[in-house]
Formats: structure tokens, C-alpha cells, sequence
């Protein structure tokens, strides 16, 4: 039987959630519900398989090799595991500069596990 990882949410990738579904609601309620759907779903599924996810390409041009996504399109759900856990740590609209906010991110101490 397959190692089971609880799945723990930061309080930067809630604060993501919230604003794409704010901000999709505003048009279009039903597709607010669908995309919260879709992106819990996908991150809740890391129980199970936490690797299956690539390691976040624009990190990986910098050395940083502990960030793992997964595409939700046109999100990206970034997360990292440690021991028995998988923790959510972005989500980000992919149509943005992705390396600019996870580097900035990661200056101000957002993200943890840089070692």
C-alpha cells in the first residue's frame, strides 16, 4: 500500500485560491465553482502520488530543486514535500510572470524550505 502524505495548505496559497475564485465569480459564478473544483481536486490528489508533479521549470534554471507544480490549467500549483506531508504553496495564474512572483516570493520568506 502506497505511503498516504497530508496535504496542508499555506496561508499564501489560501490567499491565492481566494482571489482567482473572487475574481472569476465576478463574471461568471458557475466557472468560479468548477475552477475551485479543479484545483482542490488536483491538490487534494498529492495524498497519494507528491512527485508525480515536475519540478517548477523557472526555479530549476536557479538551482532551486524542492518545488514541485502541478498544472491545473491555466493554474500552477505549487507545493513541496517533507516527510509525511505535501504543502500547497501557490497558486498562480500561468499566464503571469511566474518566475518574477516565486522569486519574490521566496526573498520575502514565503515559501519555506530553502534550504
Amino acid at each position: 500500500m502506497a505511503k498516504k502524505y497530508k496535504v496542508i495548505w499555506s496561508r499564501v496559497a489560501e490567499e491565492d485560491l481566494i482571489s482567482i475564485i473572487k475574481y472569476i465569480h465576478s463574471n461568471n459564478p458557475i466557472a468560479a465553482k468548477n475552477s475551485l473544483k479543479k484545483i482542490k481536486s488536483n491538490a487534494s490528489n498529492l495524498n497519494g502520488f507528491p512527485r508525480r508533479g515536475r519540478i517548477v521549470p523557472e526555479l530549476k534554471e536557479n538551482g532551486i530543486l524542492q518545488y514541485r507544480e502541478l498544472l491545473a490549467a491555466p493554474w500552477r500549483i505549487i507545493y513541496r514535500t517533507s516527510d509525511s506531508n505535501v504543502y500547497v504553496l501557490s497558486v498562480i495564474d500561468s499566464r503571469r510572470n511566474v518566475e518574477d512572483i516565486l522569486l519574490h516570493r521566496l526573498v520575502r520568506g514565503e515559501l519555506p524550505g530553502q534550504a
